[in-house]
């Protein structure tokens, strides 16, 4: 949550993803990685959507310039990491853009994770096939 006079910056994490995220005045330019978002994400509109909610919110859409570095996990999870780290740094600038995110459920991290491996088991939970005789 580091504040400068014109961009803030945030952290979001989803599952084994974490995404810097750097909000700052703009003309609505989303950078992932040094890519656009279509380059990086694909064409895949469900994510430039989940991606605009929080701007829509905040009436901020078309205003804010933003640059993330995210690593780790897999697409979904880096879109929700994304999602998160742009909530908290909108979230950071007014109080009533931390109101309006709040009521939408955007500023809450999803904790869960992939549940580990247990010794004399197939996965966490799954047994090996029982086998009476």
């Amino acid at each position: 949550m580091a504040k400068k006079k014109d961009s803030l910056m945030s952290t979001g994490r989803r599952k084994a993803a974490i995404a810097r995220v750097l909000v700052k005045n703009g003309e609505g330019k989303v950078t992932v990685n040094g890519l656009s978002l279509q380059q990086y994400f694909g064409n895949s509109l469900r994510t430039e959507k989940k991606l605009a909610i929080a701007l829509e919110l905040t009436g901020n859409l078309g205003k804010k310039d933003i640059v993330v570095n995210v690593r780790g996990g897999g697409k979904v999870g880096q879109a929700d990491a994304i999602l998160l780290g742009i909530a908290r740094s909108l979230a950071d600038q007014k109080e009533t853009n931390r109101k309006n995110l709040k009521s939408a459920g955007l500023l809450s991290r999803d904790s869960r994770v992939k549940e580990s491996k247990k010794y004399g088991r197939k996965k966490a939970r799954k047994r090996f096939q029982f086998s009476k005789r």
